[in-house]
């Protein structure tokens, strides 16, 4: 038997009950993990409220990405080309199921970490480095010398997209909710970054905020990465340049009601951004861009910043963490 934090009903990080659940088994085509150490993620948090696009059924732990050592081989796996083996050190994207001692995922989705890089980075490495990457490479064709203004820029996929865009050569602008963060988002890369307030804001409030963003880029914005939403998507969209890109990650200051007036008087896009779906329909890509990826975290450009670190038997806390305005970087789930 194996420990899992696993939810039994719909509700928030409290629900959860650290229980013990069958071993799982490697299938044809999979590979059974033994779990180092599980991010945490916003999704996390929606997946155990029935609030994600992915409801899978109950009982199930959280926990959509994880790290360990491969324990067995499935069917099929020495032959399906992944060169996967018992004994190999691995980071994973698994939708769920990562808060727990061991799981079993296709041997696709399991990628071959460096040896010099510890179970932490792993678990913490894929969905907001891959999610930043396929948002600047694939979807806005970013290019040398643009400017790039991060959302969020203290959080998982905000820190990340600062690494990746200092490493691409743009010039990149933090938009953070506090000092202390600014000062985080300025160690990553970020050259430039203003404080936003946190709360809804009246028009007042977002024309104000405009103007901020205009007088810190006053050559205007290429391309901003928005994972927050909410008010603050329309004063990113007024600093647009002519052909600027918004590039939508994620919501938890709510789904912004965007001006599609502002988007047609300045020649600009909104450009969705879901990562999970894309692995699954140009996985080509995808192994494309982890390589590119890994090769910059091995040159030493790119460090998963660690915020805070729980025992399994406190991932519930984990979760709940995410909520906390201090949160930064990423949390992590220790579980072996």
């Amino acid at each position: 038997m194996m420990r899992r934090l696993t939810s039994h009903a719909a509700g928030g990080p409290k629900t959860l009950v650290l229980d013990d659940a069958p071993d799982p088994v490697a299938g044809t085509g999979q590979v059974l993990v033994r779990i180092a150490a599980c991010s945490v993620n916003y999704p996390d948090s929606l997946i155990i409220e029935d609030k994600y696009q992915y409801k899978p059924e109950r009982p199930f732990a959280p926990g959509c990405e994880i790290a360990g050592v491969i324990e067995a081989v499935g069917a099929g796996v020495a032959t399906g080309g992944t060169g996967h083996k018992v004994g190999d050190r691995v980071m994973a994207m698994s939708g769920w199921g990562g808060m727990a001692d061991r799981i079993a995922i296709p041997a696709a989705a399991a990628w071959a970490i460096p040896d010099a890089m510890p179970f932490e980075h792993g678990a913490a490495f894929i969905m907001t480095y891959g999610t930043a990457y396929h948002a600047l490479v694939q979807r806005a064709a970013a290019k040398p010398g643009e400017t790039l203004l991060v959302m969020g820029a203290a959080g998982g996929v905000g820190l990340a997209a600062v690494e990746i865009g200092a490493a691409l050569g743009l010039k990149v602008v933090a938009g953070v909710s506090s000092d202390a963060k600014l000062a985080i988002a300025r160690g990553y890369g970020a050259v430039d970054g203003f404080v936003y307030p946190r709360g809804p804001l009246d028009k007042d409030g977002k024309r104000a905020l405009a103007a901020r963003v205009k007088a810190l880029c006053p050559d205007g914005i290429d391309m901003v990465i928005d994972p927050v939403g909410g008010d603050l998507t329309e004063a990113a969209i007024r600093g647009l340049n002519w052909g600027g890109r918004l590039l939508i990650v994620g919501f938890p200051a709510g789904i912004a009601a965007i001006p599609a007036n502002l988007l047609l008087l300045k020649g600009a896009a909104a450009i969705g951004v879901f990562y999970g779906h894309f692995t699954e329909i140009e996985p080509q890509v995808d192994a494309s861009n982890m390589k590119a990826l890994l090769d910059l975290y091995s040159a030493g450009k790119l460090r998963p910043p660690i915020s805070a670190r729980y025992p399994l038997e406190h991932g519930a806390a984990a979760i709940a963490a995410l909520s906390d305005p201090a949160a930064h970087g990423k949390i992590i789930v220790e579980v072996a």
